[in-house]
């Protein structure tokens, strides 16, 4: 599978199986996370593997009770170590953290797995359950596991849509 089939297929999976995450797959996700690029190669990030019921449990309350936090038996969190402004107006933790997510549910995908990137959660929640440093931001989430079933394909914008050329 190449990088542009992985975009066009991977969609968001609402729905788990319990079947466990083998430990080979789960290290090609966080290796994806590692190699991917941030700010001045800073790296300034962390990523929580989260598997224990009773976290999880914790992580689906902070999540305002989505089911899929509590269905999969496995969730990522990332979370941003040193942040900083760059030149061009935007955090480094915020933007270096989503590449590495970016990059990690690419890879899901490829290995049959399924994820789906949460906006809607409690940072503060995250940070208590998991005991995440008040200096450390909690900058995204995504349960991770095998897909119980298909995902909802959802409509794209056109490409004239969202695309100009030389200005705005």
């Amino acid at each position: 599978m190449d990088v542009m089939e992985a975009i066009t297929g991977r969609h968001s999976i609402r729905k788990y199986s319990s079947r466990p995450i083998e430990e080979e797959k789960l290290n090609l996700v966080l290796e994806a996370a590692r190699l991917a690029p941030s700010s001045a190669n800073g790296q300034n990030w962390h990523f929580i593997v989260v598997r224990d019921k009773e976290k999880l449990r914790k992580l689906k309350e902070a999540a305002d009770g989505q089911t899929a936090v509590g269905e999969a038996p496995c969730a990522l969190i990332a979370c941003g170590t040193q942040n900083r402004v760059m030149d061009c107006g935007q955090p480094t933790n915020t933007v270096d953290c989503s590449i590495a997510m970016a990059y990690m549910i690419l890879e899901a995908y490829t290995l049959g797995l399924g994820t789906c990137w949460l906006g809607h959660f409690y940072a503060d929640k995250v940070k208590q359950a998991l005991q995440i440093p008040d200096d450390v931001s909690v900058i995204a989430f995504t349960p991770i596991g095998y897909p119980a079933e298909a995902a909802v394909v959802r409509p794209r914008k056109e490409i004239k849509e969202i695309v100009s050329y030389d200005i705005y």
